[in-house]
């Protein structure tokens, strides 16, 4: 082979290695926008996914706050219950040694036991202050005309001086806790046989 020839090889051989380099250097930028697409989609997937996440935590919080919230209130109404419950209990216990001092005070009206039923009248006052601040009322039957809801008619009297149905005398006094009867009052009823002719009357007419 002569050196020309020799030569001509040679140059053919660097413009191929020169003509593959360019080929590579063309392909190159299309390559790296390829990567670099594949790369922003898995940044964008990553993110909608921890987007996701964190939606699902939040709504996890919100439950979990909405559910101890609601376990918070139910156990304080329970509480309240229970206190309501055991108050209710020891007042309705209470009730006879009310009873106890209502007859001892009406037992002694003369003047000689004065000082005695004004002890007891200070003391049964200072017990039923306390059951009041609990919640204890006393039914009213005074001018009262007869409410089966809270009052227990023991004996019912005829009298024309009455009208029909108020309440006469009470026997035994009736209490209401926290708006709940405890124990109904005993009382005699008036029966009014005028009225209940008066009565009879407007309707027929």
């Amino acid at each position: 082979m002569s050196r020309r020839e020799d030569s001509e090889k040679q140059e053919k051989s660097q413009h191929k290695g020169e003509d593959v380099k360019a080929h590579a250097r063309a392909d190159a930028p299309e390559t790296e926008t390829a990567a670099a697409a594949t790369e922003e989609a898995a940044a964008t997937q990553e993110i909608e996914k921890l987007a996701a996440e964190k939606s699902d935590l939040k709504n996890t919080l919100l439950r979990l706050q909405a559910d101890f919230d609601n376990y918070r209130k139910r156990t304080e109404r329970e509480r309240h219950q229970e206190r309501h419950r055991g108050a209710e209990a020891i007042v309705e216990h209470l009730l006879p040694v009310l009873d106890a001092f209502d007859r001892a005070i009406s037992s002694h009206r003369d003047a000689a036991h004065d000082e005695h039923r004004k002890g007891f009248e200070l003391i049964r006052k200072q017990l039923f202050d306390v059951l009041a601040k609990q919640g204890l009322q006393r039914i009213e039957t005074a001018g009262k005309r007869f409410d089966p809801h809270v009052h227990h008619a023991i004996e019912r009297i005829e009298t024309t001086g009455e009208p029909d149905g108020a309440v006469l005398e009470e026997l035994q006094a009736g209490y209401e806790f926290h708006g709940k009867v405890l124990r109904p009052a005993m009382v005699r009823v008036a029966v009014n046989p005028q009225s209940q002719d008066s009565e009879s009357k407007t309707t027929v007419n």
